[in-house]
Parts: C-alpha cells; structure tokens; sequence
C-alpha cells in the first residue's frame, strides 16, 4: 500500500510564494518513485498538469508556469516540493501530488494526494 501525503496549502497574498510538499510512504521494505508530480484544479478547471520531475531528473512543466513553478526533490525522504512564486489569484486551486511508483509486489501504478487547498488574494 503506497500512501501519499500532500501539506503547504493555505491562503497567501498575490506576488508572493507557498512551497507544497508531498510525501510517499508504503508498507514494503523498498519501492522506487519512477516520476513525480503535481497536478492543480482550479476553479471550473478540469485538473491540469503543473509539472513533473523523472527518476533522472528531466522536469516538465506546464508552458504558462514555466519560470514561476518549480518541482524539487529529497530522495532520502521520499518527499518532493513545488516551489511557487509570484503568486496570482488564478493559481487559486487545489493542488495534487502524484507519483509512478515502483514496488516489488504491485510494479509500477499511479498514485495521487489527497489534494491540497491554495487560496491567492488580490
């Protein structure tokens, strides 16, 4: 069982910056986190990507975030961030973390926070 558990959302003033992080946990000896995520919806949004970060360490963002979003990682903690600044009140969504992650019982699967609240006041 992979669990991953999202914090950092919480309501922040426009221009400035909110870091999410998000961890994976599972209950077997070892797995292996093959691609790392974020997702967003916002409002009356079909949830987009925000970006992702490969094993190797290849970053892929959404064009429009390029420049103001960035994923980080701490292997040793399983743990991965993203890094917003200039914040703008349409950022405003709820944001997911997601991961493809290898274990030895299951192979690779998807798997997705619980989401987490960012509110951007003007």
């Amino acid at each position: 069982q992979v669990e991953l558990v999202e914090s950092g959302g919480e309501l922040v003033q426009a221009g400035g910056s909110l870091r999410l992080s998000c961890t994976a946990s599972a209950s077997v000896d070892w797995f292996i986190i093959n691609i790392a995520g974020w997702y967003r919806q916002t409002p009356g949004q079909q949830r987009e990507l925000v970006g992702t970060v490969t094993s190797g360490g290849r970053e892929n963002y959404k064009d429009s975030l390029k420049g103001r979003f960035t994923i980080s990682k701490d292997h040793a903690k399983n743990t991965w961030y993203l890094q917003m600044n200039s914040l703008k009140p349409e950022d405003t969504g709820v944001y997911y973390c997601n991961a493809d992650i290898w274990t030895p019982a299951t192979g690779s699967r998807d798997y997705w926070g619980q989401g987490t609240r960012v509110t951007v006041s003007s």
